[in-house]
């Protein structure tokens, strides 16, 4: 069951040596102008299976997002206004299918722009992109590399804005000083892995042993929680496993007796969790994703529009279905908007030119830098301030903003040791 460095599935140096990639993608046309005054925006993520909590709430709210643009006139452009239109396909989170699905939304659909959870599914577009110039975005920066112009991390930072749960529980729970880790051994969960091993050491937390690492077909969490919590560790820290792992491995860590604090990433559908365990089990868990509804995020820092507002809404709509990418893949249409119309075109070059313009941006929690050239080797990240969320009374509650550069100007060099040692810089990559 447990492995420490294997890599499940193709890795990116294979797939972009698939001569019928390449050739799949040698012959497809760029289709990137707006036909009938109708934007349409590729939605390429996993619909279905283990991975959709981070695909379909998020589309969810992209059409939320759709129908307050449109209402107000649509994405003004330099030829006229224009409606816009999400055009989804389920990649399930498998390279092939992401790659036949990037294949047919350029092709077939005609698509401005794609936005992707990426991750295992990037290697199987690249060469797509490499070939059409299609603007795509990804929620996971540790995709990028020098090679990967046109590809952007605009709205999630994953994994480096571990580090702030990370610093904030250090210095207001000092008297935390052991901690162990859990993770799905694939590209979501090992350059996290790596991120929260810099940040324990950068914070003078002990680490009890190494990360246990356990394959994505897992489905029996007792032996892994069981081992997990062998050496009775102050903290106990989930990385970024997939919600269908978070809440049976809470579930363990409740029955088997666990009192320590818990961790994570993501805590997806939080009231899931606490209706299986209890209130107190769950009081003081941390986490990296706010509700919106939260009253911190109407500060003027805050770049997403009527943040309450859009979680009422959600939340009529998909009751039960608010989740850590609900609110980002709409964050990142906000960006995409704003550079269309200062570019006046849908135009991928126009629209990356228009984004990057003065080396800033607008992100959701702030005014942010685009960077990455140490870590990724290319700038395309953009990086600013990130909340740190605990549950209190039941209720996830943002306790503080914190600035990611800052951390990094400070322990960068024990995240590029840690990176190295798990294969997760871009030139081990490949």
């Amino acid at each position: 069951m447990f492995s420490r460095f294997g890599k499940p599935g193709l890795t990116r140096r294979t797939f972009l040596q698939s001569t019928a990639a390449v050739a799949a993608a040698t012959s497809l046309p760029r289709i990137a102008n707006a036909q009938d005054k109708v934007i349409k925006i590729g939605f390429l993520a996993p619909l279905t299976g283990a991975v959709a909590a981070w695909g379909k709430p998020g589309l969810d709210g992209c059409e939320i997002w759709a129908e307050r643009v449109n209402a107000a006139g649509g994405i003004k452009l330099s030829d006229g206004d224009y409606m816009v239109e999400f055009v989804p396909y389920d990649n399930e989170y498998d390279p092939a299918k992401a790659r036949t699905g990037a294949t047919k939304l350029i092709r077939e659909d005609g698509v401005s722009f794609i936005m992707m959870l990426g991750g295992d599914t990037w290697p199987g577009v690249q060469p797509v992109a490499d070939r059409t110039g299609m603007l795509f975005s990804t929620l996971l920066p540790s995709d990028l590399g020098p090679d990967t112009t046109t590809l952007i991390a605009p709205a999630e930072v994953h994994p480096i804005y571990n580090v702030t749960a990370v610093e904030w529980m250090a210095e207001n729970r000092p008297e935390l000083k052991t901690a162990v880790m859990c993770a799905q051994d694939d590209a979501l969960g090992l350059p996290s892995v790596a991120t929260y091993l810099a940040a324990f050491e950068a914070a003078g937390i002990e680490m009890q042993g190494e990360p246990l690492l356990f394959d994505p077909a897992t489905t029996d969490f007792a032996p892994v929680v069981t081992r997990l919590i062998s050496s009775s560790p102050d903290i106990v820290c989930l990385d970024t496993c997939y919600s269908d792992y978070v809440h049976p491995i809470c579930e363990q860590l409740f029955q088997q007796g666990y009192e320590g604090q818990i961790i994570s990433c993501t805590a997806d559908f939080y009231d899931q969790i606490i209706a299986k365990t209890s209130a107190e089990f769950m009081e003081g868990f941390l986490f990296q994703f706010p509700d919106f509804d939260d009253p911190a995020l109407n500060s003027d820092q805050v770049n997403f529009a009527d943040p309450n507002g859009f979680f009422a809404e959600y939340n009529k709509r998909y009751p039960g279905q608010w989740g850590a990418v609900s609110w980002e893949y709409a964050s990142i249409m906000d960006l995409w908007k704003a550079a269309a119309e200062m570019a006046g075109s849908s135009e991928p070059d126009a629209v990356i030119a228009a984004m990057k313009e003065g080396g800033t941006g607008k992100h959701a929690f702030g005014d942010a830098r685009w960077w990455g050239k140490e870590l990724f080797g290319i700038e395309n990240a953009l990086v600013g301030d990130w909340p740190v969320v605990a549950i209190e009374g039941g209720k996830a509650t943002i306790k503080e903003f914190r600035n990611i550069p800052a951390w990094y100007d400070k322990h960068g060099d024990l995240l590029v040791k840690h990176m190295k040692a798990y294969d997760q810089m871009w030139d081990q990559r490949g």
